[in-house]
């Protein structure tokens, strides 16, 4: 009866237009109410537990670091550099646009900070250069989908967090993924930019492309002292936010001088609401795992499905369907939080290692950035490219497509995502 009760109170709360941190939150205090035994005194500690971990003190740090590059010019200084490489191909602005997400989300690792930062600039220069707003719009929602991926990745440390899964490794993983989206996306690109004959760039001069190398060199050693740290040994991700935040800072602050000590109270209170709001949803989803996992629903989820067909082919494919679906109207670290202990195990049985199912279960809650009716990515898109949701939608459905070929890829294709972290030393769990 309590599960009824869970489920009812869950898609009450979210049908009347509860924010999702207080749908968390109030679902399993309902439940606890009703059952009347269990102290609300857990409830508190519950929130607590799950926020007290010190790897997510990482979280704030990549936060920050995104958000100071958005404050200073290095954002700038990307796309410059990007029109060096793609300018000169028909839709250059569109392949500049995937181009440059891929560099953003080696530093970032959050999807949301890479369409505000990129959108702002690349959205209007597009429509400037003929560009359909939609379209514009629905390239900068789509790419932006890549920095949840490559590594850093905020979903990543939350899963190998829940997990108990190697995050350097889970890092390493993300790489194949996330440089098949670009691709894939890219492809789209050219696609429409020759059906709709879409400018190109012209060709920059030997001086000018050495001046934009040149000007973006820092910036893009960015994601190489983060990676190169981890893997090394050097420093923990959770040091390695840290010193994203001070490298960041410094080339921006000292060496470009794009910003000064007057935006960092603007660049810290921006960073403090964001960062909050994505711990409030931590812990709040901790209570409604541990009451799924009180309950043993995880147990009886597997057990059902295992009912139905023991086929892993079959088990991967109604999982990824349910993914999908969850993607479309619930938060991304809130979705991670309650699925994983649920599917994991059900993972491990049918021989999905746990690291191939993180990267599995992070894309396919990242494709749900970019699909109606709740897309964070699509609303902002929206809002920098004034269009409506339906315009955007309808823009996107390609770009939907070449994501998900390249979920089924990163499902079916295990020893392709796997190649880079046994590279380095990964030794699966499951053989």
């Amino acid at each position: 009866m309590l599960i009824v009760i869970l489920l009812i109170s869950f898609s009450v709360f979210l049908l009347i237009g509860v924010p999702i941190a207080f749908v968390l939150g109030l679902t399993p205090l309902v439940a606890l109410l009703y059952e009347g035994e269990t102290p609300l005194m857990l409830a508190a500690q519950r929130i607590f537990t799950g926020m007290d971990n010190p790897v997510l003190m990482a979280i704030p740090f990549f936060i920050l670091a995104g958000n100071i590059m958005s404050a200073g010019g290095l954002t700038q200084r990307l796309v410059t550099f990007s029109k060096v490489l793609m300018g000169p191909v028909r839709g250059g602005l569109a392949h500049i646009n995937v181009v440059i997400s891929m560099i953003f989300a080696g530093i970032t690792g959050a999807a949301v900070a890479d369409t505000s930062a990129i959108g702002s600039i690349l959205i209007p220069a597009m429509e400037r250069d003929g560009y359909d707003v939609e379209f514009s719009s629905a390239v900068t929602a789509t790419s932006s989908t890549i920095g949840p991926i490559i590594p850093p990745s905020i979903p990543f440390i939350i899963y190998g967090v829940l997990g108990e899964v190697s995050i350097a490794s889970l890092f390493l993983a993300g790489i194949v993924p996330g440089l098949l989206l670009g691709l894939f996306q890219m492809g789209v690109v050219a696609y429409y930019a020759r059906k709709r004959n879409y400018p190109k760039e012209s060709l920059p001069t030997f001086r000018e492309a050495l001046k934009a190398i040149f000007d973006a060199a820092l910036v893009l050693m960015m994601p190489i002292i983060i990676l190169g740290g981890i893997l090394s040994g050097v420093f923990t991700p959770t040091e390695s936010a840290c010193i994203a935040v001070f490298y960041a800072f410094s080339i921006s602050f000292f060496v470009y001088r794009d910003i000064s000590l007057r935006d960092l109270p603007r660049i810290i209170v921006n960073t403090g609401a964001t960062s909050a709001l994505v711990m409030l949803v931590i812990g709040t989803a901790s209570i409604f795992s541990w009451l799924l996992a009180s309950e043993e629903i995880p147990q009886y989820a597997g057990a059902a499905i295992l009912k139905v067909t023991q086929n892993p082919i079959l088990i991967l494919l109604f999982v990824n369907m349910i993914l999908l679906i969850v993607g479309t109207f619930m938060e991304t670290t809130a979705s991670l939080i309650i699925l994983t202990p649920v599917l994991l195990p059900l993972m491990i049985q049918i021989g999905v290692d746990p690291l191939h199912f993180g990267v599995i279960l992070v894309l396919n809650l990242v494709i749900g950035l970019t699909t109606p009716p709740v897309g964070v990515c699509l609303f902002i898109a929206c809002a920098i490219g004034k269009i409506s949701l339906e315009r955007i939608s309808r823009a996107i459905l390609p770009f939907l497509l070449a994501s998900i070929t390249v979920l089924i890829i990163t499902t079916y294709w295990e020893s392709l995502i796997m190649y880079v972290p046994k590279l380095f030393g990964y030794v699966p769990l499951v053989h």
